[in-house]
């Protein structure tokens, strides 16, 4: 069975003619996972009998002569940071290492009641706070085009397991580019929707502000499937919106491109920016109008980002104390707890990475007394000059078109020992999350055999507009 061709569409069909059934789909790529993924690690959590038990209810289904949802039978991956209920789900932590999920989160639940076949929980970052996958508390995640480099991150365990053929499609986790930037990295498709078009119950938080669950496919057709299935309004979500399909009519001769100069800057790689231009002259050579655009508060995104999302983290994390749940010094034989403080403080200290210590000091520095002000809600002022050049910007263009990354996948071990250099990486991709706006990385081109990535950014709500236009790139070729 060649797994590599699949699409949703394509499974859909052969399950319906019964050229094969969900259990031999299923149990084809959870062996293609056992003899694989010892080389590429980007499960935490492999679900065999859930996923068996899964695919053996569609083909009662099909065996019956019920109609079966698109997605039923469809085999998938779930970040290990968002909960399906039975499984472990670790965010990549030791301070979760054996946490129970007790329930689904909403878009677990909307996959199950579609009849996905979960595979299993992939590695991140922990908490997903790194921009390699080398953050993970258990072990680092290869990138399939080339094992000596990093997938990207957090969400790198998800990219990795569409790239290397793991699983059709996977959920990710965007909270500064961790969904774009390793789809990017492995070639495949990754969209950061709008904030709120996704729920967010049974996401584990780590910036409540920027956070947004998204989709991880190997093509643009698939990725929407996914997206129009996961998205919606959520009583368990106060921040999640019904967003309405808007039918929009779009040819590649009547759109308006954006292009930001401040995007194109010292510090991208030279192969990178040719590739990305050249991306952007397929459009214009069927029509397409490219329009420069200014959005001057860019300079300030990266380092607006790092004092919003830490001190988000800082709150959010608090919650982690060795007492309810999660890795608790008392159970410790060893332990030499004096008093309750002790419990909080040695739990944190061995239950948490290098990375998340970081940003846990960086986030409560800038809450407080005194500080408060000076950083945070500063920060909070230049967040809105940002959303407000984009909304500028969005007013005389269709979309805008950016690089997702300075640069192609790098070397495992590169930037580990210099945290600046790694959160760079992220450089192009954090201002849409303080935007609140939706983003797409598609596959463009290659240097070598290192994957680019094109990043599409459209106005809030308007995934399906993204979907057209990222469509029409291969139409182009």
């Amino acid at each position: 069975m060649n797994l590599r061709d699949f699409t949703i569409k394509d499974i859909h069909q052969n399950l319906i003619k019964k050229e094969f059934s969900a259990v031999e789909l299923c149990k084809s790529y959870l062996d293609r996972i056992k003899k694989n993924d010892r080389r590429i690690s980007a499960f935490l959590t492999i679900s065999e009998d859930l996923a068996i038990s899964q695919a053996q209810k569609i083909d009662e289904m099909v065996l019956a002569g019920r109609e079966i949802p698109l997605l039923a039978g469809i085999p998938c991956a779930i970040k290990d940071n968002i909960l399906v209920e039975g499984l472990k789900c670790t965010a990549g932590s030791k301070i979760l290492e054996n946490y129970i999920a007790p329930y689904n989160a909403q878009v677990v639940e909307k996959l199950k009641n579609q009849g996905a076949v979960i595979l299993g929980k992939t590695n991140l970052d922990e908490f997903a706070m790194g921009s390699s996958t080398e953050n993970s508390a258990f072990f680092s995640t290869k990138n399939p085009k080339d094992l000596a480099r990093v997938p990207g991150g957090s969400s790198g365990g998800s990219a990795a397991a569409v790239a290397a053929d793991f699983s059709i499609f996977a959920l990710g986790s965007d909270t500064g580019g961790s969904i774009r930037q390793p789809a990017s990295f492995c070639g495949i498709v990754g969209l950061k929707p709008t904030y709120g078009a996704v729920s967010r119950y049974g996401l584990i938080a780590f910036a409540s502000s920027l956070d947004q669950i998204g989709p991880m496919t190997k093509n643009v057709e698939d990725c929407q499937i996914v997206f129009d299935i996961i998205k919606g309004k959520d009583e368990m979500d106060s921040t999640s919106f019904e967003s309405k399909a808007s039918g929009f009519r779009l040819q590649v001769s009547g759109l308006r491109i954006g292009v930001p100069k401040e995007y194109f800057i010292k510090g991208i790689e030279p192969e990178v920016e040719k590739v990305i231009k050249m991306a952007i002259k397929k459009y214009e050579e069927k029509g397409a109008k490219i329009v420069e655009i200014n959005l001057p508060h860019t300079e300030y995104a990266l380092p607006v980002y790092y004092i919003i999302a830490p001190s988000e983290a800082s709150a959010n994390l608090a919650r982690y104390d060795g007492i309810k749940y999660g890795y608790s010094k008392i159970q410790n034989p060893k332990s030499r707890i004096q008093n309750l403080l002790d419990v909080y403080l040695e739990s944190r200290e061995e239950g948490f990475g290098d990375e998340v210590r970081r940003r846990i000091m960086l986030g409560t520095y800038a809450l407080s007394a005194g500080y408060y002000e000076a950083y945070y809600l500063r920060a909070q002022k230049v967040r809105n000059l940002i959303r407000e050049d984009f909304n500028n910007a969005l007013e005389k263009v269709d979309a805008i078109f950016t690089p997702v990354s300075p640069t192609p996948a790098f070397k495992l071990g590169e930037k580990t020992k210099d945290p600046l250099s790694m959160y760079l990486s992220d450089i192009f991709t954090v201002s849409v999350n303080l935007a609140g706006l939706p983003a797409i990385s598609i596959p463009c081109g290659q240097i070598g055999n290192l994957p680019v990535g094109l990043q599409i950014i459209g106005r809030p709500f308007e995934e399906e507009k993204i979907f057209k236009i990222a469509k029409m790139y291969y139409d182009t070729r």
